[in-house]
């Protein structure tokens, strides 16, 4: 199977769509799923969300951030280029149905697969608010997709360049004062995450959270992406992604990820050690 590169943009500094040549992943994904590909013969397999389909077309929409190895290796792909491979869709699907009024909340990279995850629950029947936010207006991608996949859309930055000055939590109190709230989904950094579970779970709003940001090798295997749900361990990839935000251990999660961030620092620290000798 080939899996061609059709379209690619820089959405905003450091951050891709591309669109690839896949009707059999697409056949059957839904809201919430996410894809392992691999760039080239012996690379790592890296898995990532799903961020828009065209099941007519077979296409394949995919969003991610230069960051590591692999997706800087992705990013210097071009139109007409071919991945090794690209399996999905994986994952459990987000758990659309008609609520009533939904809140998604986008935090910086969120947006992405918050695109499906909104479209689907208005296509269900449900009012849907929609909050994008980021650090500054270069990281806001997506504006008329979103305002399409929504009732209305909002948009917060940290330093008030586009949009309101704050964070989706500001956007969401508001909205939680003025009408009755059913159902909310919090995708993104797990701080923002973690806040927006805080403040629905005195109001008894069933909240979700993503944890795909957590995930590394996508089947279960690696154990990296295990997460505490209501005291039972779960895992991101097979379990998930998305689980009751008021029975996730953030705190646990946070933790383990700045140790892991350490770890990381200490090595990039050994290397370049190793370059001046």
């Amino acid at each position: 199977m080939s899996y061609k590169i059709l379209s690619k943009k820089e959405l905003c500094p450091n951050q891709y769509e591309l669109t690839v040549y896949a009707p059999y992943v697409v056949r059957n994904a839904k809201a919430g799923q996410f894809i392992i590909l691999r760039v080239e013969e012996n690379g790592e397999r890296i898995p990532l969300t799903i961020a828009d389909v065209n099941s007519e077309k077979g296409e394949l929409t995919i969003v991610f951030m230069a960051v590591g190895y692999t997706t800087k290796k992705l990013a210097l792909l071009n139109v007409g280029d071919e991945l090794v491979d690209l399996v999905g869709p994986l994952g459990q699907p987000t758990h659309i149905k008609k609520y009533g009024t939904v809140v998604c909340l986008a935090g910086g990279y969120g947006a992405a697969p918050c695109y499906l995850i909104s479209k689907a629950f208005k296509d269900a029947g449900n009012k849907v608010y929609m909050v994008m936010g980021a650090r500054t207006r270069d990281l806001i991608f997506w504006q008329d997709k979103m305002r399409d996949a929504c009732s209305e859309l909002f948009i917060t930055t940290d330093d008030g360049s586009l949009g309101r000055k704050g964070f989706v939590t500001n956007v969401l109190e508001e909205i939680i004062a003025n009408e009755t709230v059913n159902y909310a989904i919090a995708v993104g950094p797990m701080p923002m995450m973690r806040a927006v579970a805080n403040m629905t779970r005195d109001k008894n709003i069933y909240t979700e959270a993503s944890m795909n940001p957590i995930m590394v090798d996508g089947t279960g295997m690696c154990g990296a992406c295990r997460v505490t749900v209501g005291g039972e361990t779960k895992f991101a990839c097979v379990d998930g992604p998305d689980f009751d935000a008021h029975k996730i251990d953030f705190d646990e999660v946070i933790n383990r990820t700045k140790i892991y961030k350490d770890i990381e620092h200490k090595r990039s620290e050994n290397c370049n050690l190793l370059k001046m000798a």
